[in-house]
């Protein structure tokens, strides 16, 4: 198998899996442990932040200098804020029907996992360290794949959809991720200043989804100093792994 087959393959598992995997379990579960998920969130947000400022942010910099890789960041931070203002605005508006609900969330998650798949393609175009901190990234993207799955199944299952087939669709909502691996893996391998293009809008989008997603979800899940601690341990986490 190719280096570049073994990151679609991984992305799939992380984007596929990660949203199939939160499917299953809205339909079997209930969110009756929001201590666990904030500390589960709030690890991977740490890790997330390690990931990028001690490996991706770095490697980004030294094959393109900032002042392009900053805008690179902003560009990826900003494109992946506007698709999770869209994406928000379905999940808060007044649903006329669940069953349209879900399918409109469906279609938003799918464009939103893009730029999660360019986080992987990337981070595996990089250098040495690049296929550890890729396989890090992976599991990290599939965890957080995995609440974004149970909002695309429980409107549709209580719109009337069986349970199998809205796990099904919930999956789905995660291939474009594997697109988004290939776009970055591709423009990470064609040179320096393509590598730092690549790097930093998937740092960008990265940082979104750190501080726009997963650390205000934590604090919502539990207003508590324990999820920073969980956090910061992620970041310790990330920087040995990082430095390994």
């Amino acid at each position: 198998m190719g280096n570049l087959e073994m990151v679609l393959l991984v992305t799939a598992a992380a984007g596929i899996g990660g949203t199939g995997a939160g499917g299953g379990l809205a339909c079997l579960l209930r969110r009756d442990s929001n201590q666990a998920v904030s500390l589960l969130l709030s690890f991977a947000a740490g890790v997330m932040v390690s990931v990028v400022c001690f490996d991706l942010l770095a490697e980004a910099v030294e094959a393109g200098g900032i002042a392009a890789v900053a805008l690179w960041v902003l560009a990826g931070y900003g494109i992946t804020a506007l698709l999770n203002a869209l994406l928000e605005r379905e999940r808060g508006g007044a649903y006329s029907g669940l069953f349209l609900a879900g399918l409109v969330m469906a279609a938003a998650i799918a464009l939103h996992n893009v730029p999660e798949g360019m986080v992987i393609g990337a981070s595996f175009a990089g250098g040495t360290s690049a296929g550890t901190n890729g396989w890090v990234l992976a599991a990290v993207i599939g965890l957080h794949n995995i609440p974004e799955g149970m909002a695309v199944t429980g409107p549709l299952a209580a719109g009337g959809m069986g349970r199998l087939r809205a796990t099904a669709v919930a999956a789905v909502t995660g291939a474009p991720t594997v697109l988004g691996a290939l776009l970055g893996y591709c423009l990470g391998t064609l040179g320096g200043a393509a590598l730092a293009g690549a790097l930093g809008f998937a740092s960008g989008a990265m940082l979104y989804v750190v501080f726009g997603e997963l650390l205000p979800e934590a604090v919502l899940l539990w207003k508590s100093r324990v999820p920073a601690l969980a956090a910061v341990m992620g970041i310790i986490v990330g920087m040995v792994i990082t430095r390994w």
